[in-house]
């Protein structure tokens, strides 16, 4: 199954999802409610996510003048996209890592920390700016904010759950069905495991755009190997040299987990694992 597939088929579980707590709330008012606050909580960020991130790390735009082999890689990859060239900026930071962001194309960002720059030859640098400019051309930040808002959605209505079994307000039409006693269960049981059943679709969301800008990223630089190497030290190096700045919410965005201490399962992990993003590079062709 491909990713993108794979990621189709997600959105619809969690929108399948917000539709279940949307009835056991048992009514149309509270969920329009919930899918208001989402909206305006996941469209905020999407919107501003560029700013909001590049601010938290520090991040700086850098010219032509100041890194011109970075500026020409961004250019030549982008262009091979079909995509405008992304803003660069670059994070002081020692950690070894990269991100991309920007609510569309045409207004990307391709961040990169000092250390990665350091660490990595020039041909592994390009495979992660490629995988980068992949996250940008496939529009994962989109599709993040999307997952976002469904998955907000859940959230507030499992809180409206909790709330309404309290006092004595919720149950809708599985109460009336029930009796009221085993409605008033069901709805406390969706309320609980509904926000962790969303959370695990959206790191599976995560994981499978990661696989996508991977094998996007490996097209565009025509060297999947030089991506599987770069991803291999970059395993072994962000584990010793952890972010100082920033924050866990934002781990989704790095092409490997950014912070010490990030040992979740699989199924709780926003990226997949290392062995196997590198496994399926080494067995791409090269066409570079």
């Amino acid at each position: 199954m491909t990713s993108q597939i794979k990621t189709v088929l997600l959105l619809g579980l969690l929108t399948s999802l917000m539709l279940l707590m949307g009835r056991a709330l048992g009514g149309q008012t509270g969920l329009l409610i919930a899918i208001v606050f989402a909206l305006v909580m996941n469209v905020g960020s999407y919107w501003f996510s560029d700013r909001i991130v590049l601010k938290m790390y520090h991040a700086q735009e850098v010219s032509p003048h100041d890194a011109p082999a970075l500026h020409h890689m961004v250019e030549e990859l982008s262009a091979k996209a079909g995509i405008p060239k992304p803003r660069i900026y670059v994070i002081p930071e020692e950690a070894p890592n990269a991100f991309a962001t920007g609510r569309n194309p045409k207004h990307g960002v391709v961040a990169v920390t000092e250390g990665i720059m350091r660490l990595l030859s020039p041909a592994e640098l390009r495979g992660v700016i490629a995988h980068e400019i992949g996250h940008i051309k496939n529009r994962d930040i989109l599709v993040q904010s999307i997952a976002g808002v469904i998955g907000g959605v859940i959230v507030s209505v499992a809180n409206m759950l909790q709330w309404g079994a309290i006092f004595g307000l919720g149950g809708g039409r599985d109460e009336e069905e029930s009796g009221g006693g085993g409605g008033l269960a069901s709805s406390l049981l969706m309320a609980f495991l509904a926000p962790i059943a969303a959370m695990l679709v959206q790191m599976a969301i995560s994981r499978s755009r990661e696989y996508l800008a991977d094998d996007t990223g490996a097209q565009l630089a025509g060297d999947p190997k030089a991506l599987a190497r770069a991803l291999e030290k970059l395993g072994m190096w962000s584990g010793r040299i952890p972010m100082h700045s920033g924050n866990q919410a934002t781990a989704h965005m790095f092409i490997v987990t950014p912070f010490s201490g990030s040992t979740f399962s699989s199924l709780f992990s926003t990226h997949p694992p290392l062995e196997e993003r590198i496994a399926r590079l080494e067995a791409m062709p090269s066409n570079a």
